[in-house]
């Protein structure tokens, strides 16, 4: 029986970093709302800043940032469904400084502008309970 990467040289060699990049991967979940210091993160997983990169969008098929950032905007997501946030203050909460530049990426990621987003959710998740 033959395991992924058995045969390819480079699939071994990023099958090795996997757990690194899950530590990363965990650690960004975590401290999500927090500034991003690719240079830190890879130092102390034992990386260099383009092998951590090149290894992280490997597993991922993101850059760290781009993970960060959209763990910032499903949180941001939440917030506004289920704790009844505006979008400035959902995005101040997850590590925005600046609401324009949220409303832009959120809209990126999910094609709407936030609230209006949200109140789509929300409308849909009563069309669903009135069945």
């Amino acid at each position: 029986m033959t395991h992924l990467g058995d045969s390819d040289p480079l699939s071994s060699r990023l099958w090795g970093y996997t757990p690194h990049i899950a530590r990363a991967v965990g650690r960004l979940r975590q401290d999500f709302d927090q500034p991003l210091h690719i240079e830190e993160l890879a130092r102390e997983l034992g990386m260099s800043v383009s092998g951590f990169h090149h290894h992280f969008k490997a597993v991922t098929a993101m850059s760290p940032l781009q993970f960060q950032k959209r763990l910032r905007l499903q949180e941001a997501r939440r917030l506004m469904l289920g704790e009844d946030l505006d979008a400035a203050s959902a995005a101040y909460r997850v590590g925005y400084q600046d609401a324009s530049h949220f409303n832009r990426e959120y809209k990126s990621l999910f094609g709407v502008p936030p609230m209006r987003d949200v109140q789509r959710l929300r409308e849909e998740a009563q069309d669903q309970a009135s069945r």
